[in-house]
C-alpha cells in the first residue's frame, strides 16, 4: 500500500504542473488587455461646454469620463450641480451664496431684499449689529412676501424673480372639471393663529 503511493506521487505531481499555464497573467495586464481597443473620439457634442455656452436642460449633461479613467466632478455632474460649477470657473455665483445684508436694520419702509427664484425661500436672522442673537428662521413667500424678525424687529422681503406664471396650473381644470386623482388639491399648510391677525396688524 504505501508503495502504491510512493509511486502515484510523481503522476499526481505532473498532471498538477500541467494545468498550471506556463506564464502567469497579472492582474494589470488583465486591465490593459481589455481596454487595448482605443476608444472613439468623441463627438462634438460631448464637448465641455462653459458657462455662457448652456442654453437648454440638454447643454447641462456630462460628457462623461474615458475609458479607464475616474470621472471628475466636472464630467460627471448633471442638472443644477454642473451649472453650478461651471458658474464658478467663470466667477459666476449662480445661487447668490452671499450673506444677507447685516450693515443695517430693516424696516417697513427700507426692509431687507431677498432675491428668489422659488415660491418660498427660508431666511436665517443673526440681529444687527450681526450676531447679536441667536439665528432666528423666517419664512418668506410669494403670498407673504414680508416677514419681520420676533428678537430684533429686523424686516425682510422677497424678491421674486422666477416664472410669472404658476408652473403647476396648465388648464387641466377646463378638461377635467376639477382636481382628480391625477391632479390633487394643492397642500394648504394647517391655519395657525398668524392666519387670523388682520392684514392692517401684521406689519405693525
Amino acid at each position: 500500500m504505501f508503495t502504491l503511493q510512493r509511486a502515484l506521487l510523481p503522476a499526481r505531481r505532473i498532471v498538477a504542473s500541467a494545468a498550471v499555464p506556463a506564464v502567469k497573467r497579472g492582474f494589470a495586464v488583465s486591465i490593459a488587455r481589455k481596454y487595448a481597443v482605443p476608444p472613439t473620439p468623441s463627438s462634438t457634442d460631448n464637448k465641455l461646454k462653459t458657462f455662457s455656452e448652456i442654453k437648454t436642460e440638454a447643454d447641462l449633461l456630462p460628457p462623461g469620463a474615458q475609458p479607464g479613467t475616474v470621472p471628475t466632478d466636472l464630467e460627471q455632474a448633471t442638472g443644477l450641480e454642473r451649472l453650478e460649477i461651471l458658474g464658478k470657473m467663470e466667477g459666476v455665483d449662480v445661487f447668490d451664496m452671499r450673506p444677507l445684508d447685516a450693515s443695517r436694520l430693516g424696516t417697513m419702509q427700507d426692509p431687507i431684499v431677498v432675491k428668489s427664484f422659488g415660491d418660498e425661500r427660508y431666511l436665517g436672522c443673526t440681529g444687527f449689529p450681526v450676531d447679536s442673537h441667536d439665528t432666528i428662521w423666517l419664512t418668506v413667500s410669494r403670498d407673504r412676501p414680508i416677514e419681520r424678525c420676533p428678537e430684533c424687529g429686523s424686516v425682510y422681503k422677497m424678491d421674486y424673480c422666477g416664472h410669472t406664471d404658476d408652473a403647476h396650473d396648465h388648464g387641466h381644470d377646463d378638461h377635467h372639471g376639477g382636481h382628480d386623482e391625477h391632479h390633487p388639491t394643492p397642500h394648504k399648510d394647517p391655519e395657525t393663529m398668524a392666519d387670523f391677525i388682520k392684514p392692517e396688524y401684521r406689519y405693525l
